[in-house]
């Protein structure tokens, strides 16, 4: 009579199946994603519809600095998640043909995404150091803008972009990493890996 192994406890159950870290993988990298997102299609344009110029440069630079510390703890719980996730498929990394290379164009996603995040960041704290700078709306200057706001500015309104597309991708290739993980995906990698 075979011995069933099935978890038994809610914590082996858990474990058993990767959930916490996988949770905080996906609820961070949406959050970030989304966010980010949101922020480009309408906080920054709604920010152009105050009824004074320099109303819309504070409106902006509030909400960008109220989503900040949301953006950072949805990162940092993706980051801890995303370990958790690599600790709990370390077998299948190095057993599975196709795995490696996901993780490592996951990996690198994940670290441009941080780079732009960061640079974004940097220049919105020189946006957000001028409360009341005159703009057109969140990320497009006036003439009366301040030179120096207003090139990191026109530089945050390509990277407003950038982020999303870059977590986007991220979400893909966690979509393609999901797949693999199918037990006849697995098995396919394996025979790979074997033959060569």
């Amino acid at each position: 009579m075979p011995v069933d192994r099935s978890p038994t406890t809610r914590k082996e159950y858990l474990m058993a199946r990767d959930t916490l870290s996988r949770s905080m993988h996906d609820l961070g990298l949406a959050a970030w994603f989304g966010g980010t997102l949101a922020n480009a299609v309408a906080l920054n344009a709604a920010a152009g519809a105050a009824s004074d110029s320099r109303d819309t440069g504070a409106v902006a630079n509030e909400g960008w600095d109220r989503w900040t510390p949301v953006n950072a703890g949805a990162i940092g719980l993706h980051l801890v998640g995303s370990v958790g996730q690599l600790i709990g498929n370390k077998g299948r990394l190095a057993a599975q043909q196709g795995v490696p290379t996901m993780a490592g164009t996951k990996t690198a996603l994940t670290a441009a995404a941080l780079g732009a995040t960061a640079y974004s960041r940097s220049l919105g704290r020189t946006v957000s150091e001028h409360r009341d700078v005159p703009a057109e709306s969140g990320t497009t200057p006036l003439d009366q803008t301040p030179p120096h706001v207003a090139q990191a500015q026109r530089r945050l309104s390509a990277l407003q972009w950038v982020v999303p597309a870059l977590t986007g991708a991220v979400v893909l290739v966690s979509a393609y990493a999901g797949e693999q993980q199918r037990a006849s995906e697995q098995r396919r990698g394996l025979r790979k890996r074997l033959v060569g």
